[in-house]
């Protein structure tokens, strides 16, 4: 488990998400969008299927 800070940009809040658990996930941030869901109290990040 990794630890880390909140960052305030404008009216939001932002976490870096290492690299090396983006590739696990398959997610490239340029191509790819992802779903945020709060579930059991926990927030998931999963990557977004593509739009047909």
């Amino acid at each position: 488990m990794v630890r880390k800070s909140l960052r305030a940009i404008g009216g939001s809040w932002c976490v870096i998400i290492p690299k090396i658990y983006l590739e696990e996930l398959g997610i490239n941030p340029v191509l790819h969008d992802v779903n945020l869901e709060i579930t059991d109290g926990a927030l998931k990040i999963t990557k977004a299927e593509k739009a047909e």
